[in-house]
């Protein structure tokens, strides 16, 4: 979780320095991402990909819940 200070600082940046830091973290992070045998990759981004749809699943819950309060 990130702290109140760095979500601030990153509300406040411009649309092109969060595209930075989003690219800058991915060639970061890709490396290891990419490290081990074919199976051991694919269970790796399986597992990205499960837990991306469950985030995606609760932000939905969460907008209809407050469609329907609206």
């Amino acid at each position: 979780m990130l702290s109140r200070e760095a979500l601030e600082q990153y509300r406040n940046m411009t649309l092109s320095e969060r595209l930075r830091l989003t690219l800058e973290m991915i060639r970061e992070a890709t490396p290891a991402l990419l490290e081990g045998s074919a199976e051991i990759v694919d269970r790796r981004f399986e597992l990205l990909r499960l837990q991306n749809d469950e985030r995606n699943r609760r932000m939905l819950e969460g907008i209809s819940r407050s469609r329907h309060l609206a």
